[in-house]
């Protein structure tokens, strides 16, 4: 399978200065950037010792989906990286060595982890699901000073200075989809929504709640169910007797998004569906039909989305990613398939940033860095009013609908345009579902119990 490496639309500079490159190379993307280093003169003869990079997050048990659809796309990335030459910096290359520990869902198992893969390897930057795992080990990789990564914001807060979330935003970009939703649908007046008690759904909730009131759109029901799940007919049936205009299913988890989903269409639902993910909406699609599911919106693309193609991203060709993550890792495509890969790229340009790999003087180049690259394009350092630090990444994000039994994205939105407008409302409805950071670290308990992303399909 070949890599977008040899498919760069930028290999023209290769006949430029060394200078020239090296400029060039840091507003470009991820493929390009390698397409330029890899055909460079090396600087010294032979590999050096690999840079070790620490994967510590579940790849077996019940939240398993959150994990080593991860660790597939890290392995992606891996390879392509080394097989471009490795990590130039210093004048070496350094190939990448990804270091995986399974820590499922059991705290003390991540705490085990996390001191076997710092104490074995000299790890440069850990990479964690977050919640539970990261509260456990949050003291030892502080003290230590250990950069790492988290797809979960809410784990930031001012006692976590080298924790950042560079990649998932959850659930701060939801309120592109709504506002997407109220422009182009103005006829939608009511909705009813729901989410679980935990530490995933209610700051869900509450973005959702700011949103719609963002959006002058009057909420009609408001459902809060058990963090495993509750009795569909229970939550769905309520809300449809409020005959709203949009079902909005906040962040509940795939199992419970396909059933609640299933319910409204065997109740012969006619409106609107608006949700935080869709994983495996292919067969919902299939259970349901192409009719009942047109026009749902949710915010994770495919990445063989023709929209991907003209757009500032981590890698030059996602097509090629995704096409290769298939065709490796067939039926486990998800959002976590490639978060933590565009982690890697965003450390990958400090680094070269930086011409270390040294964590802080890393973390000080992200923070410095002009121009950010994230996932979907420019992006800015944000989270002081509800993280009370600024570690987190938000710029745009896209808004997917489903056509013709295919995701599709239909805009990308502007997170900081959004906030700069409504982060009032924001903070008033965390304030009021008790999820600003302050509330959070006074009630001394664990992070978010998660539930699984996969459903039986």
């Amino acid at each position: 399978m070949s890599t977008p490496i040899s498919t760069c639309r930028d290999i023209s500079v290769l006949a430029a200065p060394e200078e020239r490159v090296k400029e060039r190379m840091e507003s470009s993307s991820f493929a390009q950037r390698l397409a330029v280093s890899g055909s460079m003169p090396r600087m010294s003869v032979g590999m050096a010792k690999p840079v070790d990079i620490g994967f510590l997050a579940p790849l077996s048990g019940q939240v398993e989906s959150w994990g080593l659809p991860g660790l597939h796309g890290c392995r992606i990335w891996e390879q392509w990286i080394n097989k471009a030459g490795g990590l130039l910096f210093g004048g070496r290359r350094y190939p990448i060595s990804i270091h995986a520990h399974d820590c499922g869902s059991d705290p003390k198992e991540a705490l085990e982890g996390a001191r076997e893969l710092v104490q074995n390897h000299d790890i440069k930057l850990m990479m964690m699901l977050g919640g539970d795992s990261f509260a456990a080990v949050s003291n030892f990789l502080r003290d230590r000073r250990i950069l790492t990564s988290t797809l979960l914001p809410s784990d930031l807060s001012p006692d976590t200075p080298y924790l950042i979330a560079p990649s998932e935003v959850h659930p701060i970009y939801v309120v592109t989809g709504v506002d997407w939703l109220a422009r182009q649908r103005p006829e939608l007046k009511t909705v009813a929504l729901c989410a679980q008690q935990d530490g995933m759904g209610l700051p869900s909730l509450a973005t959702y709640r700011a949103a719609f009131r963002a959006a002058g759109i009057k909420m009609v029901k408001e459902t809060q169910y058990p963090a495993e799940g509750g009795d569909v007919a229970a939550i769905v049936q309520p809300m449809l007797d409020q005959n709203p205009d949009i079902l909005c299913w906040c962040t509940s988890y795939t199992p419970m998004v396909h059933a609640m989903t299933e319910y409204a269409f065997a109740a012969n639902y006619k409106g609107q569906i608006l949700t935080c993910t869709l994983d495996h909406y292919e067969a919902l699609v299939a259970k349901t039909s192409p009719e009942f599911m047109e026009g749902v919106v949710f915010q994770f693309p495919d990445f063989d989305d023709p929209a991907l193609r003209e757009k500032a991203f981590f890698f030059n060709q996602p097509n090629v990613f995704y096409e290769e993550y298939n065709n490796r890792f067939p039926n486990s495509w998800s959002a976590v398939s490639w978060e933590y890969a565009a982690i890697l790229d965003i450390w990958h340009a400090a680094v070269e940033k930086a011409d270390t790999v040294s964590p802080m003087s890393v973390l000080a180049a992200m923070k410095q860095l002009g121009h950010v690259t994230h996932a979907f394009g420019h992006a800015e350092w944000w989270g002081q009013d509800v993280f009370g630090i600024d570690n987190a990444l938000i710029g745009d994000w896209p808004v997917v609908t489903v056509q013709d039994g295919k995701a599709r994205i239909v805009e990308f939105g502007s997170i900081p345009q959004w906030l700069a407008a409504h982060s009032d409302l924001l903070k008033t409805e965390m304030t009021n579902l008790g999820q600003m950071w302050e509330q959070r670290l006074g009630r001394s308990v664990q992070g978010p119990a998660l539930g699984t992303r996969n459903v039986k399909v």
